[in-house]
């Protein structure tokens, strides 16, 4: 007989709640998609960058590269040890082709079947997209594995990528809900399917923009508003709310499933408590402490005079240093800050802040994938590209209207782009924004000649960007398992 406390894939799959429960599983893997996009997207863009910490060059340090443009296949494998973004996906995919081939022969109730094969379709669909983003073209796994033959693929090109993302979607999209009420369970739903939809046209090597259009036009047709205040849409009570089309879920508790990204974003400090209202240490090296994605002055300086999401997004933390370490004084506002006398100071995220918390890096904040804001302004992206700027024009300044500013008279791919960096700051999105807008090249080399000037650590072979950056290396771990693996150019 089989113990009833052990469960294998023989005894499991054989009705809703068990295709349910492996669903959830998959779900989490989007916590380390999210964990990693803070260095690989966040800080590889001109949004942020990190404190050098030189008491401790250990572990930290294999992260300091993706932001210098210095990383190879040995990086792409260390970051969230153990485990990796590659790895993550992969792991999400295979949970997924595993309820996808099951479900086929079951016999759930054909509303069952939908609601599973809907979810696990738009999740695929995520982690590939994810992958391509990143890697370029990858392995296409799309069934269960269930023999060695099976497990080791050849890459497929990013065209192919794209085209079973789509696939995927399409599939999805039919059997996936419109989200109707607020809060939402957190699950996808057609609205997210269709802003991923347009991201793929959007980003795929031959841009399909009516497509794109398309999608984002059905979007502006479902339930989704703005929130009031654009502080209140990352406030951990308005979890899911309806400017949230998709967010990866976590919750606070001794179980794994808390978020932490504010004790990794606030600078390294001896008494936390000054910020987050609970007494800890932040101030080791490697990514368990402070002083990571931290924005830059120059991101400071970009808001327009009045913009209510400077405050909302960023904050001041003025101190004391110690070796390297700060005695917080003050927290104050970034809007016309001018340093005290005598002290230091350090910017750092404050969008994810909201305490008081209870236990020291376990939070309750969601990371937002997602939201209505962000789909409108890739609508105004779209259809600038388009050669119709006046129709993005609404688009956009709904956006701008929230955030405090004067209405534009134009739209243009630089006042869109412009936006979309202040309204999506420090949600992993500007790295991949740039390089579809093809301005990747020409942002970055300017963040490298300010960082040089900044900081004497940077030495001559850090901020050479070229096209072979706009993708990472695969991870060499893969290489050496996967014998039918190629590596990217230029690593």
């Amino acid at each position: 007989m089989i113990p009833q406390t052990q469960l294998s894939s023989a005894s499991f799959y054989k009705n809703a709640a068990q295709y349910n429960q492996a669903l959830a599983g998959a779900y989490t893997n989007l916590r380390g998609v999210a964990f990693t996009g803070i260095y690989m997207d966040e800080m590889r863009s001109d949004n942020t960058f990190f404190t050098y910490y030189s008491a401790d060059r250990g572990t930290g340090t294999s992260t300091e590269p993706f932001a210098e443009f210095t990383d190879d296949s040995f990086s792409s494998q260390n970051l969230n040890s153990p485990g990796n973004r590659y790895g993550n996906d992969y792991s999400g995919i295979a949970r997924v082709n595993t309820i996808l081939t099951r479900i086929k022969g079951s016999v759930l109730a054909q509303a069952d079947k939908d609601q599973v094969s809907g979810e696990a379709l738009f999740l695929r669909a995520f982690y590939y997209y994810d992958l391509v983003q990143h890697y370029g073209g990858v392995p296409l796994q799309l069934e269960e594995v269930t023999n060695v033959d099976g497990a080791f693929l050849p890459r497929s090109t990013a065209d192919q990528v794209y085209a079973q993302i789509i696939l995927d979607l399409n599939a999805a999209i039919p059997i996936l809900p419109v989200a109707t009420v607020f809060p939402q369970t957190g699950r996808a739903t057609k609205g997210a399917a269709k802003v991923l939809l347009a991201y793929t046209y959007m980003s795929k090597p031959t841009k399909e923009l009516a497509n794109a259009e398309a999608a984002l036009l059905d979007v502006t047709k479902m339930n989704y508003d703005l929130l009031g205040n654009y502080a209140d849409v990352f406030d951990p009570n308005n979890k899911n709310n309806k400017e949230s089309i998709f967010e990866v879920q976590y919750k606070i508790g001794n179980d794994g499933q808390q978020s932490d990204f504010i004790w990794r974003f606030i600078p390294k400090t001896i008494n936390p408590e000054a910020i987050l209202g609970v007494i800890g240490t932040n101030a080791g090296g490697g990514l368990g402490s402070g002083g990571w994605n931290v924005p830059t002055q120059e991101m400071v300086d970009s808001y327009e005079k009045g913009d209510l999401r400077l405050p909302a997004s960023i904050g001041v933390a003025e101190g004391t240093v110690t070796t390297e370490v700060l005695n917080t004084k003050a927290v104050k506002s970034p809007v016309n800050y001018v340093p005290t006398p005598g002290l230091s100071y350090y910017y750092f995220i404050k969008k994810y802040l909201h305490p008081p918390y209870q236990v020291q890096f376990n939070t309750n904040d969601n990371w937002p994938v997602f939201r209505y804001s962000g789909a409108l302004l890739l609508l105004a992206e779209c259809l600038v590209a388009e050669g119709k700027p006046a129709d993005a024009l609404p688009y956009l300044n709904k956006v701008r209207i929230r955030a405090g500013l004067p209405t534009l008279v134009v739209a243009t791919k630089q006042n869109v782009s412009d936006e979309m960096r202040h309204e999506l700051a420090f949600e992993n999105h500007r790295w991949t924004d740039l390089i579809r807008n093809n301005m990747a090249i020409d942002v970055l080399t300017a963040k490298g000649i300010r960082m040089k000037a900044l900081y004497g650590f940077l030495l001559p072979n850090t901020f050479i960007i070229t096209p072979n950056k706009f993708i990472y290396a695969i991870p060499n771990r893969e290489l050496l398992i996967n014998n039918k693996l190629t590596q990217n150019p230029g690593y």
